[in-house]
């Protein structure tokens, strides 16, 4: 008897002793500082460890970046990686088991990093967002996430995901409340959005296109809101007006005048080099495979769910093919591979962010020096980066010693 009381003892000991060290570990990961190569990157741009972050990730190009807010307002360029392997094809995510990684404008809070996470370290991009739930998209547990392992996921290696992981921790710490991730097929040029004319996806693209130019000019994160089944970018409404849902009709919205003119202009710079690219040879480059609609989602989740009960399916989950433009076939063949794995560089909804800054074009020179206090602008001058405010005074960090992801979550 008294053995077996012993024994017991022994045996609870060690599953708390295994439990103690996995809350460590966990802790250890997610505490991880970031090289001091980055440090020093971040410091010769005039950004502080703390100040605001954004993500971009391009599926064809396979890369996810990382902007960092500078002194003088804007952001820049702080680090990009290679993706590991993203899950999917080109196109966004319709369903659950559909395999897609998501596309759109995601918002990620504290509470959203996940420091315990079954690969490594991740966070939730927050699909559905109110853009896809207006298009009846379902779906959950998609995330950035480290062990090179996907399935409608973007997958990092453990090196790669814990420096981003560093990156959100320092800001949100620093203040920041959400940061933007914004995942596009490719990268919005002129002559991608020629090589993808035909495809089915277009329309959709044209749409994620109008808030990847907002940001080209501005260097600022794109206010997003949801109206008429659509992102709409950097509007307010009118007096006495608001956005009252992500299915309900706009109301009438505006955009500043100097932002609207930019923009303008930049769509007819576009529209130009968009009719070049028509009128020259094909480049040689094909277009990357995309998803056929809610059809081939619909066959890709059925798949899955057989798959998921054990029953025999195909290895690679099924695809439409165009066998003639009017009549397509259903036909089993590899899923694309994302980019090959790259060394690492050293490795519920939520609604749209709210403007940072007063929406005005960045300037093709940025000055480099810290921007002198707020104060109202009625114009930017030519030469010169125009003046943004700061984000209104946040609480004080947390002690070192509690857990961030608990203090500044919901």
């Amino acid at each position: 008897m008294k053995y077996r009381f012993l024994t017991g003892l022994m045996l609870a000991g060690s599953l708390a002793l295994a439990g103690c060290n996995d809350t460590l570990e966990s802790a250890a990961k997610a505490e991880r500082p970031l090289p001091e190569k980055l440090v020093r990157v971040m410091k010769a741009k005039g950004m502080s460890k703390s100040s605001p972050i954004m993500v971009r990730i391009f599926k064809e190009e396979g890369k996810l970046e990382v902007w960092k807010r500078k002194d003088t307002g804007r952001f820049d360029l702080v680090t990009s990686y290679d993706i590991c392997k993203w899950s999917g094809k080109l196109g966004p995510k319709y369903m659950e088991g559909d395999r897609q990684a998501p596309e759109g404008f995601y918002t990620i809070r504290p509470h959203q990093m996940n420091p315990k996470s079954s690969y490594y370290l991740s966070f939730n991009l927050g699909f559905p967002n109110a853009y896809d739930r207006a298009h009846g998209r379902s779906g959950q547990h998609l995330m950035v996430h480290g062990a090179c392992s996907s399935a409608g996921c973007y997958s990092m290696t453990d090196a790669q995901v814990a420096e981003i992981f560093a990156f959100a921790r320092d800001s949100f710490r620093g203040g920041q409340t959400e940061f933007q991730v914004q995942a596009f097929p490719f990268r919005m040029t002129a002559a991608n959005m020629a090589r993808y004319k035909d495809d089915p996806n277009i329309g959709f693209w044209q749409m994620l296109k109008e808030g990847y130019d907002h940001f080209e000019l501005t260097k600022l994160p794109p206010k997003v809101d949801v109206c008429g089944k659509r992102y709409v970018f950097n509007q307010e409404p009118a007096e006495g007006s608001k956005f009252s849902g992500a299915a309900a009709a706009c109301p009438p919205m505006s955009q500043p005048d100097s932002l609207r003119m930019a923009y303008d202009s930049l769509k007819q710079s576009h529209d130009a080099a968009f009719s070049a690219a028509m009128s020259e040879a094909p480049s040689g480059k094909a277009p990357f495979p995309s998803i056929q609609g809610a059809k081939e989602a619909a066959l890709v989740a059925a798949w899955s769910k057989k798959r998921s009960r054990g029953e025999r399916v195909p290895v690679e989950p099924p695809y439409i093919g165009a066998a003639s433009p009017n009549k397509p076939e259903v036909r089993y063949i590899p899923a694309p591979r994302a980019t090959a794995p790259a060394a690492p560089a050293a490795s519920e909804p939520a609604p749209a962010a709210k403007p940072q800054a007063v929406l005005t074009p960045a300037p093709a020179n940025p000055v480099a020096a810290p921007a002198p206090a707020p104060a109202p602008v009625a114009a930017a001058p030519a030469e010169a980066e125009p003046p943004v405010p700061t984000a209104a005074p946040q609480a004080a960090a947390p002690a070192e010693k509690k857990k961030w992801w608990n203090a500044l979550g919901s």
